[in-house]
């Protein structure tokens, strides 16, 4: 399923720099949503949707949820990460066997 959009909500969102490593690694622009508690704002509109309130999830989250601000990658940084994950992939088989043991 393609990705669309990369949302970041409660306590590890409040850290500019965990929004940041997070957008890097993932290539991709991060949004930071307005709800500080996100699981118990995610349980409120399943229970609209289960109240009729909205019809689908997609329709609550489209009507409930706004982004705050929105975190750029650092091409930079994405290019590292890029690389090192590249290298991590090529070790990782060889060192599987000895934790495996």
């Amino acid at each position: 399923m393609p990705v669309k959009n990369i949302r970041l909500g409660g306590g590890g969102a409040r850290s500019p720099l965990w929004r940041q490593i997070q957008a890097d690694a993932y290539g991709q622009e991060v949004e930071i949503v307005e709800a500080e508690e996100g699981a118990a704002y995610g349980a409120a509109s399943l229970a609209g949707v289960g109240a009729k309130i909205w019809p689908t999830v997609d329709a609550a989250c489209d009507a409930i949820v706004r982004v705050a601000h929105r975190v750029a990658i650092k091409r930079e940084n994405a290019a590292t990460m890029e690389k090192s994950y590249a290298a991590f992939r090529r070790v990782y088989p060889a060192s599987k066997s000895i934790f495996s043991a």
